[in-house]
């Protein structure tokens, strides 16, 4: 097992990290930006290198800095949380170049399943479904048009080496294609270096659902049951629930398969998400992509199964076999799980930095709080607005939504402006009690 654990990144998951890491003996090292080094992750490590500036590309992107942190600080594995460096198959191939541990997948795997295209063609080869789309990299927007008027309208284009949204537009008319093609191409380009596109058929009113899956280095690939993440602004997820309320059970057992099989056809191991799309009438569904990540929506699973995805991604880097089979594998209840971002609902959602004046979380039976806020903590402007995910768990979804209402409205954050007062709204709607994601993101969506 590692004896130090370097954490390449900051704020709630890296203070999750830390905690696993303290449960199981081992020494961590926080990275942190000159703004961050009061931060929570920076506090709580048993070391920490400031490696930069504010800026990202100085600092949490920067390869160069944090393996220079690692070696300086002697650390045999370094984990890269979810966002900034988590997906990048060049710093984890630096990592075992410099031998150190990549606490994730192979880089052969993350290069695959990071492409979407090249992941479309493995799913296809593996007879996981696929929405009908285009099985190479596009950049040309003419030559996209024409696939897409033979695909039919609408589709949608997204960024080979996309995510969170990013990149991705939906076109509904033919003489719209190529400005959005375009649109998407530049947007691409900026936030991932990549200006490749591909094209898929837009499946309508469509439910996002996703499979949890977890693989060791010995070919063994579990599944950890789905989770519904519909709820969304932007492409941009808000209310994350497990089990899906719409999912019939016949149909999650042919997911469940579809998953570990399109994880072994990856030849994936340490954790990961399966994501599918699920037709409006909820009889067929489609591989969309694969996460070769933690999630941030890790926890609603943790709370119904009792796995520990974080240790599991450490035991799986470090060697060990998965800790349990396909049959341990129980669901109990139901999880719900509410990000909470510094932004303000009422003016397009405007990121909202300042400093934490008055907090209070609430705590108790079946409930949850991952975050690195503090009394006094000043949130930079520079980052994800994301503060805080709330969590909860019940024996059935009623009590689950119960339990979720009370707790946002227990939680106190004075000083900045959160979208709260929206999660509240939405968990205590008729549309959510009644699962109907569609009418929520629309609702969302005409609020800017």
């Amino acid at each position: 097992m590692f004896e130090k654990i370097l954490i390449a990144n900051r704020g709630e998951i890296a203070v999750r990290i830390i905690r696993a890491c303290r449960e199981m003996g081992i020494q961590t090292v926080a990275v942190c930006s000159e703004v961050d080094k009061d931060a929570l992750h920076a506090q709580l490590a048993d070391e920490c290198v400031c490696i930069g500036s504010y800026k990202s590309k100085d600092s949490y992107l920067n390869i160069e800095k944090i393996l220079s942190a690692a070696i300086a600080t002697k650390a045999d594995a370094i984990h890269p949380g979810f966002g900034f460096l988590s997906e990048n198959s060049k710093f984890a191939k630096i990592c075992n170049e410099c031998n150190i541990e990549f606490i994730g997948p192979s880089v052969e795997s993350m290069i695959n399943m990071g492409n979407k295209s090249i992941a479309r063609q493995t799913m296809i080869k593996a007879g996981v479904p696929v929405v009908p789309g285009t099985n190479e990299p596009l950049t040309d927007a003419y030559q996209g048009k024409k696939i897409a008027d033979e695909i039919g309208y609408p589709v949608i284009v997204k960024a080979v080496s996309g995510g969170g949204g990013k990149g991705m537009r939906e076109v509904r008319k033919s003489e719209d294609f190529v400005k959005l093609f375009e649109t998407a191409k530049k947007e691409t380009e900026i936030a991932f270096g990549d200006d490749q596109m591909y094209i898929e058929k837009f499946v309508e009113n469509a439910r996002h659902i996703e499979f949890q899956i977890i693989g060791d280095k010995f070919g063994n690939v579990l599944q950890l049951g789905e989770r519904d993440c519909s709820i969304q602004r932007r492409h941009q997820k808000l209310v994350e629930e497990t089990p899906s309320v719409v999912l019939k059970e016949e149909v999650r057992k042919k997911m469940g398969e579809a998953a570990i099989k399109a994880a072994k056809a990856a030849k994936y191991y340490s954790a990961g998400t399966i994501e599918f799309l699920l037709d409006k009438d909820g009889e067929h569904f489609y591989f969309m992509e694969m996460n070769t990540r933690i999630q941030v929506e890790h926890p609603v699973t943790e709370m119904v199964t009792g796995v520990d995805l974080i240790k599991e991604m450490i035991m799986v880097a470090a060697g060990e076999k998965l800790t349990m089979t396909q049959n341990d594998v129980k669901h109990s209840g139901c999880a719900i799980e509410c990000r909470i971002n510094a932004e303000d609902p009422d003016n397009h959602f405007i990121p909202c930095p300042g400093t934490v004046n008055e907090l209070h979380f609430p705590g108790g039976n079946g409930i949850r709080v991952d975050s690195a806020l503090f009394h006094g903590y000043k949130i930079p402007s520079c980052y994800d607005s994301m503060v805080a995910k709330i969590i909860v768990h019940g024996h059935d979804r009623k009590e689950a939504i119960e339990k979720m209402r009370s707790a946002l409205g227990e939680v106190v954050i004075d000083g900045i402006k959160t979208n709260l007062d929206l999660q509240y709204e939405i968990i205590n709607s008729n549309e959510f009690a009644k699962g109907n994601a569609l009418e929520i993101n629309r609702r969302l969506d005409d609020r800017g």
